[in-house]
């Protein structure tokens, strides 16, 4: 069955973009973005666009205008991404991806060049869809943004995010979207390095005095695994991480590229982190 995708406009179909939000999430009444928050936002200039498989819809975008204070202080246009969400049963079949190439559109034709959003920098998957198939960087590391967020996936560890940039005019995006490419690890310099200790991945040692243009962060494959098996072990893992994310970004690293090499048979997960200017970046149509 296709999928098409189409701005969500009527109180019948925002109070669907409710219902979505418990399914995907497993919010609670008080979390949930509510309809006259939506509505509010959308008369202003917001954005929500609705997956919809034959009438049903599947999955949902969300976001509005806001500021941006690009290093200089002076405030700059942008559209803030609140919430993207695709069922668990639809997932894996391009519907998030077709919702955010919508979005692009969408702001484009606002005038807009800079989209924000935030993600946890532990769930690999997304990194993988936002870095590899978006083109996002990131410069900024956030520590527990949300507080206690009454939800299923968050549950048990401090919400920290990543702050992601997605510059939609850029050479980087605009050939992301055309061709994915996967970058490779090239014998770049781990400041990590790990170890599989009773089927769960832990960090050896921490270097956080490294100063090439190019280093790698591993994170553990999967963030939910990792969860069930040792709650204390995620947790570890998320300081850890702050900290390296923390330390290099006020370096002036970007995370710049996610990649998934296989070693010993078994698929890893790095970010990139390189040293270099945001317009240099984003100007790149290839990973040197």
């Amino acid at each position: 069955m296709s999928i098409s995708i189409r701005p969500v406009e009527t109180l019948e179909g925002i109070h669907e973009c409710e219902q979505l939000q418990k399914l995907v999430w497993g919010f609670e009444d008080l979390s949930i973005v509510p309809h006259h928050l939506i509505i509010t936002t959308l008369k202003a200039g917001g954005l929500l666009l609705g997956a919809h498989e034959d009438e049903r819809m599947i999955g949902f975008v969300y976001g509005f205008p806001g500021l941006v204070f690009e290093r200089t202080g002076i405030p700059q246009p942008k559209h803030c991404s609140l919430m993207a969400a695709v069922l668990p049963e639809h997932r894996f079949r391009g519907v998030g991806y077709q919702l955010k190439r919508r979005q692009r559109e969408c702001v484009l034709a606002q005038g807009l060049d800079l989209v924000t959003w935030t993600f946890d920098p532990l769930q690999s998957a997304n990194a993988y869809f936002n870095f590899v198939k978006l083109g996002v960087i990131c410069r900024q590391y956030e520590r527990n943004l949300y507080g206690d967020i009454r939800d299923q996936l968050n549950r048990g560890l401090p919400t920290d995010r990543f702050a992601v940039e997605w510059w939609v005019r850029s050479p980087r995006v605009v050939t992301r979207l055309e061709q994915t490419e996967r970058s490779s690890l090239k014998g770049f310099p781990v400041i990590n390095h790990t170890k599989m200790d009773k089927g769960l991945l832990t960090n050896v040692d921490v270097n956080l005095a490294r100063k090439e243009e190019r280093l790698l962060v591993e994170i553990p494959r999967e963030l939910r695994a990792l969860k069930e098996g040792n709650l204390e072990l995620a947790l570890r893992w998320q300081l850890e991480l702050r900290e390296i994310f923390e330390h290099y970004f006020q370096q002036g690293y970007i995370a710049s590229e996610f990649i998934t090499p296989e070693h010993d048979g078994q698929s890893r997960s790095y970010y990139i982190l390189e040293k270099a200017h945001k317009d240099e970046v984003l100007k790149r149509k290839r990973f040197p």
